[in-house]
């Protein structure tokens, strides 16, 4: 017999009954019913109760085990009656009377439970996450996470990809966030960088001749963190296609994430018609640039019905360049008590609240009437164009928000997603997407005035270089991220390969020609030596498999996420480093004052 397992513990069932066997895991949980114990063995496949009385040898053993032990059994399978079969688990069917047991991994008293749904801090778990994995949901997010990538590797080998590794320690590149930066040995004073994305490297291997190639990609980037981004490193499904537009990307890229979320969304509609919607309208109807359309909802402006009216505050704010009043629907919300609860909301979000109307039936039956301050104030005549403009009636509402859109548009957003939930508008058991196109791809900061790439600095301005002679602001680039219920998952572009046009691109947001070819020489060189159209996308795994996995939070679908500081509570890192590097390095840490 092996030395540690003749079986896994989701092997056994009935057929198994008379046969000796041989079993090791981690001990889930003890139970003594009156001089027979019964332990739960749990290993990465399942769960197998075995037992022991006072006639067995190794009942006195059993009885100082702790949880999550890691022990070894010899036992003989016994068939429960079928009183005590457990539907649950596949050795359901069965017991393991154990004869003989062996302690192979002693453990202490645990920071945290393994068996049941306790809530534990999560610096807690974290420092621990050896013990979290452990648990049912964390193993199950692992394995998910496992299969999906599985499953996107196939996917790519049968489009005709080719999987290629691209370097982790390289340049420094300009993608949007702060690079991790690593000091050179063996050239002091100079630094590498981690790859925030294979961005140059993926162009490159285009320019080399390689027609289709993708790699599961690390990518780092020292970021601050949200719930749905981890701060410091991530996996991405990175791909590109030479002699492609857009529309080619996109239809390569579909079947890979459509087949991934119908082969995971556990049984969840999976939405196969992809609009696509240019920035500037997913900013106006929904508020971001990655909306969720399970959420019907559309935004609209409605300045005009504002202008010169009684409301005075709206009135007032359109009298400034660049502002515009818009208003979110909320087809059934047309109660006061639902408005006061709007209200709050945008209260919670910083605002002083939220303007609204709601329709309702006339006293006497005689049509609708529109109701709220704003009604009031703006008379029957202009309520009436705003709710035929929005397609409203009786029993329903609009909120108002307005302003310079930068200022107001995320909040306006937030509060139509938090409409369509309170509402029950927002289709549950579902994955809808949209491309986002036509992004801009220069923006300029309003305190300094500088102009700035917005998006990835190698992509392509529509129009080519005749579009950058005129107003950088004006020019859209073939840059597209597809959304997926709210969240970004995948990013991409067409490429600019013609050094005359990178060079005029990046001149725009104040890179001298100079710079860029210290910057990024290799690619710039290698274009001059026959560079093909290309363009591709990346898609974000982690992000992917949160969705699946319905989390609310990338950490627990990650096997050793950082913590909200960057901080690995597991490791120690980030750590002090020894005199002894520092002078390798020829580094001196400055302290903080």
């Amino acid at each position: 017999m092996h030395a540690y397992r003749s079986h896994t513990c989701a092997d056994l069932n009935k057929s198994h009954a008379g046969e000796t066997v041989r079993l090791a895991g981690w001990v889930h949980r003890v139970r003594d019913h009156g001089g027979v114990l019964f332990v739960d063995l749990r290993d990465h496949y399942g769960l197998t109760q075995v037992l022991a009385d006072s006639d067995s040898p190794a009942f006195k053993a059993i009885e100082r085990l702790k949880a999550e032990t890691v022990i070894r059994v010899d036992g003989r399978v016994k068939a429960r009656d079928s009183a005590l079969v457990n539907p649950k688990i596949p050795t359901g069917e069965i017991e393991v009377y154990v004869t003989d047991m062996e302690v192979l991994g002693p453990a202490d008293e645990l920071p945290l439970l393994v068996f049941g749904d306790q809530e534990y801090p999560e610096e807690t778990r974290l420092a621990y996450r050896f013990l979290d994995l452990r648990r049912e949901r964390l193993q199950r997010n692992m394995m998910l996470r496992s299969r999906v990538v599985k499953s996107m590797r196939d996917r790519m080998w049968a489009a005709g990809f080719s999987e290629f590794q691209t370097p982790i320690i390289t340049a420094s590149s300009p993608e949007g966030a702060r690079d991790f930066l690593v000091p050179s040995r063996l050239h002091p004073g100079k630094f590498y960088a981690l790859p925030q994305a294979p961005q140059q490297f993926k162009q490159l291997i285009m320019v080399a001749g390689f027609d289709r190639y993708f790699q599961i990609a690390p990518c780092f980037r020292d970021e601050d963190p949200r719930a749905d981004r981890s701060p410091t490193d991530f996996y991405q499904l990175d791909m590109e296609m030479s002699f492609v537009e857009q529309e080619d990307v996109f239809a390569a890229i579909q079947p890979v994430v459509q087949g991934v979320f119908e082969e995971f969304g556990g049984g969840h509609k999976v939405d196969a018609v992809w609009p696509r919607i240019s920035y500037k309208d997913a900013a106006l109807w929904y508020g971001t640039d990655k909306p969720d359309l399970r959420n019907p909802i559309k935004m609209a402006r409605v300045s005009e019905h504002f202008a010169g009216s009684g409301f005075a505050i709206f009135a007032k704010i359109l009298e400034s360049e660049g502002t515009e009043i818009r208003a979110i629907p909320a087809p059934g919300g047309g109660s006061r008590k639902f408005c006061d609860r709007m209200n709050a909301f945008a209260q919670k979000e910083g605002l002083p609240g939220m303007g609204y109307i709601f329709w309702r039936e006339a006293e006497g039956g005689a049509g609708l009437e529109a109701a709220g301050p704003i009604a009031k104030n703006i008379g029957p005549e202009r309520t009436e164009a705003i709710r035929h403009q929005l397609g409203l009636g009786k029993g329903d509402a609009a909120f108002f928000l307005g302003g310079r859109a930068d200022q107001f548009e995320a909040v306006a957003g937030r509060a139509r997603n938090e409409i369509g939930r309170e509402l029950g508008l927002t289709e549950e058991n579902a994955f809808r997407f949209a491309w986002i196109v036509d992004f801009p791809m220069y923006e300029k900061d309003p305190e300094t005035e500088r102009v700035d790439f917005s998006h990835n600095p190698f992509s392509m301005p529509q129009g080519g270089m005749e579009v950058l002679d005129g107003d950088p602001l004006e020019v859209l680039g073939y840059q597209y991220d597809l959304a997926c219920n709210g969240y970004e998952i995948v990013s991409g572009a067409i490429r600019n390969h013609r050094p005359d046009v990178m060079f005029k691109a990046f001149e725009l947001a104040g890179y001298p020609k100079e710079e860029v070819e210290k910057r990024f020489g290799g690619m710039v060189k290698a274009f001059r030596y026959g560079a093909p159209p290309h363009g591709g996308c990346a898609a974000g795994i982690d992000r992917i498999v949160m969705l699946l996995a319905d989390e609310a939070n990338i950490r627990e679908v990650i096997m050793f996420p950082m913590n909200q500081r960057a901080e690995d509570l597991m490791m120690g890192a980030p750590s002090e480093p020894t005199n002894e590097q520092l002078r390798e390095l020829r580094l001196r840490v400055v302290s903080k004052e």
